[in-house]
């Protein structure tokens, strides 16, 4: 197998955005030569702790390219104290230092033609639904419903569209709850929209199931990732996440099956 060669960039700047979310600008001129897909998903996988020999594989992490300006790529981390790799390391880095990242890749970006765009997800999944909705023209729609630790985890999302954001505060209600009670309620647009729904894997699974079935999400027109479970560490994660992505093509199978 053919070993990616990583790329390389200097940290020039880290701005703490909120209590658990610290952004750093990465900035280097090879930066803009380096392909990118057309995604508002963009991310690299950075590679952390020690670094690798020729004898073994870097350890990497997957993380969203906030916004990219010519020769800067801004990258956000969720922290949680030490938990995790990487976010304790963006924590404790300064300017000057140099990463190292496999990348970028990204697949999805909103459909234009879509009536309308349903994002969710909670603050892991936050820099790549701010991408978005901040590229969504004026004259489209769109309802985002975003989970973080508490008010002070709130940030600013600044588009041409028009936004509908509800914030869900961890602990006082969940995801999947907070969209269906929109919908039973009647706030949701009617049509089947363009559905992007990214963070915790049981509640990514929950939903996916929900928007398919409920609102006639065809699976052109939706992206669903679990970036991470609960209960789970980073690499017991990684070893589920094979069998977690089986459970979502029989849930499909399970959809598509005639009823009778």
């Amino acid at each position: 197998m053919t070993r990616r060669t990583p790329h390389h960039a200097t940290v020039s700047a880290v701005r703490w955005l909120t209590p658990h979310m610290v952004r750093l600008t990465l900035a280097g001129d090879a930066l803009d030569a380096i392909d990118r897909p057309a995604a508002t998903d963009l991310y690299i996988k950075l590679v952390v702790g020690e670094p690798p020999t020729p004898e073994s594989r870097p350890v990497v992490r997957s993380y969203t390219v906030r916004s990219v300006r010519d020769g800067e790529w801004d990258v956000d981390f969720v922290v949680h104290g030490d938990d995790g790799l990487a976010g304790p390391w963006a924590a404790r880095v300064r300017p000057g230092e140099q990463v190292a990242f496999l990348g970028p890749g990204g697949t999805y970006a909103p459909d234009l033609a879509a009536p309308w765009h349903l994002l969710v997800g909670d603050d892991a999944a936050l820099p790549a639904i701010a991408a978005a909705v901040e590229s969504l023209p004026a004259g489209t729609v769109a309802h985002a419903v975003v989970e973080v630790p508490g008010p002070a985890d709130e940030q600013e999302i600044v588009t041409d569209a028009d936004l509908h954001l509800t914030w869900v505060h961890r602990g006082t209600a969940g995801l999947a709850d907070t969209v269906r009670a929109a919908h039973a309620a009647g706030r949701l647009p009617a049509g089947a929209p363009h559905a992007f729904l990214h963070g915790e894997a049981s509640c990514v699974r929950e939903l996916r199931r929900w928007v398919r079935a409920e609102l006639g999400v065809g699976t052109e027109r939706l992206s669903a990732s679990g970036y991470w479970r609960r209960g789970d560490d980073d690499e017991a994660w990684r070893a589920a996440k094979p069998r977690w992505k089986a459970q979502v093509e029989q849930d499909d199978a399970e959809l598509a099956a005639p009823r009778g």
